[in-house]
């Protein structure tokens, strides 16, 4: 090869070369730029998870606080955001959250549920979800067939008042038309009439037991007064199996609060919870008789309905409807008086059933020849001196309490949940010691938001919720 084209191909060879070594070093620098893009993203990234971990665990350990004498008492979590002051502020949970975090991060409280909130939703919640872990589903399968024969009877009730309005209006009508009148004497009508007038709780207390005196101001209980409000909606799934949440409600309650009936009572403000959860009246007396009227009206439907089914009861309310319309003799008032005999017998009969229940006793929820109290010769004396039946008991009844569970499942869920928690806040009051304590500063879901700073000017925001399930 001729020297000139030799040194030709050594210099292309040397600038081929030359083209690789300059390639090879741009390749080289990006991959180290790429690989030390992706080390900061991974720092930046792991220094963000450290955050929100650190936040994860302060706010753990804020829940962890919730209120001890709560959770043993009624099996209730929430957390006291009062922090026994008395006084609630946002700032007293962020300074805890700051004080569990490293303090590098400022938080805001961005959605917050107390327990009274949307018809003291998170509370009824954890009621159902408390009930359903301590008994199962199949311990409520028995009742929950049942709910929808109680429900009917109440349908009932209100109907046969209304025929029982309906009846007078006849009679009175009947009566002014042909300007007669009943006798008086030996009349069940009247006499049942009388008692309708008088204290209803003189008729059905049991010989020897003192009704409770104590009474609440209503002004200070929970369902009246001011009440602290949350903010935020938090998504929730829709509420299933409304009969058997209400049927574990009326579980809690029953297993949780005092009645009546009870031999010992919690000592709180009131002694017949239960029944103030039913009523919402502002004295153990006056709630007393709320369920005693609900109850009666409870009973004279079943009452009524079996009176109608008995020839030989109808038999005797017939001779006696002739009797006391013989001078009369008017056969539409005869008719009519006998009808308004068995309704004064029956609800004489729900007033013996009554009895019964308060002292202890059972009562079946329908009535038989067998199970029926009130004999036609004692109607007239019902309510008098020569009254000294308290009732009876029937092995396959049912007790004060079955009956109050009724009413608990048809009564208004949120209702009921609001007078719960005030029924709670007072005894936390008095019995427990927590002076401070209320229900509408319990925090039982939050979420908040948090903002720290990472190196270079990095900031970085992130959101943390946590709730008592």
């Amino acid at each position: 090869m001729p020297e000139y084209g030799k040194r030709a191909w050594d210099w292309e060879e040397k600038k081929y070369c030359g083209e690789v070594t300059a390639y090879l070093s741009l390749i080289f620098i990006l991959l180290i730029t790429f690989i030390g893009g992706i080390m900061e993203s991974a720092s930046v990234q792991l220094a963000k998870n450290y955050r929100r971990t650190d936040t994860n665990r302060a706010m753990e350990c804020v829940f962890a606080e919730y209120q001890k004498e709560l959770l043993e008492k009624y099996d209730i979590f929430a957390l006291d955001g009062s922090y026994e002051t008395g006084q609630y502020t946002e700032k007293n949970v962020t300074e805890r959250l700051e004080y569990y975090g490293e303090g590098r991060l400022e938080h805001e409280v961005k959605k917050i549920q107390f327990l009274t909130d949307k018809g003291c939703r998170s509370f009824l919640n954890q009621v159902s979800a408390y009930m359903k872990h301590k008994y199962g589903l199949d311990a409520m399968k028995d009742l929950l067939g049942m709910t929808s024969e109680w429900g009917r009877q109440e349908d009932s009730a209100q109907a046969y008042v209304k025929e029982e309005n309906s009846w007078h209006e006849s009679m009175d009508g009947l009566l002014k038309e042909n300007e007669a009148e009943l006798p008086r004497e030996d009349n069940p009508i009247d006499h049942i009439g009388q008692l309708k007038k008088t204290p209803l709780l003189t008729l059905v207390m049991p010989k020897g037991k003192a009704i409770s005196e104590k009474r609440v101001k209503s002004r200070e209980m929970l369902e009246v007064r001011e009440r602290k409000q949350g903010y935020g909606n938090f998504l929730e799934a829709e509420e299933k199996n409304g009969n058997l949440s209400s049927l574990l409600f009326g579980e809690y309650l029953l297993e949780h609060f005092s009645k009546f009936t009870d031999t010992e009572y919690t000592g709180g403000t009131l002694d017949y919870e239960l029944e103030y959860i039913l009523a919402g009246k502002d004295s153990d007396k006056e709630n007393l008789e709320y369920i005693v009227r609900k109850l009666l009206l409870f009973r004279f439907v079943p009452n009524y309905v079996y009176i109608q089914t008995d020839r030989e009861m109808k038999a005797e309310a017939e001779t006696a409807a002739l009797a006391l319309c013989t001078l009369l003799a008017v056969p539409a008032i005869t008719e009519a008086a006998a009808q308004g005999i068995l309704l004064a017998w029956a609800y004489g009969e729900s007033i013996m059933d009554i009895r019964s229940l308060l002292k202890g006793s059972r009562v079946p929820l329908v009535k038989s020849k067998e199970s029926w109290q009130l004999q036609f010769s004692k109607l007239l004396t019902l309510g008098t001196k020569e009254d000294v039946s308290e009732g009876r008991d029937d092995e396959n009844g049912l007790g004060y309490s079955e009956y109050l569970r009724m009413l608990l499942f048809l009564a208004n869920k949120e209702a009921t949940a609001l007078r719960t928690l005030g029924v709670i806040e007072q005894n936390m009051r008095k019995v427990y010691g927590q002076a401070y304590f209320r229900a509408d500063f319990c925090i039982s879901r939050m979420e908040i938001g948090s903002v720290c700073s990472l190196r270079r000017g990095v900031r970085y925001q992130f959101k943390t919720y946590y709730a008592y399930q």
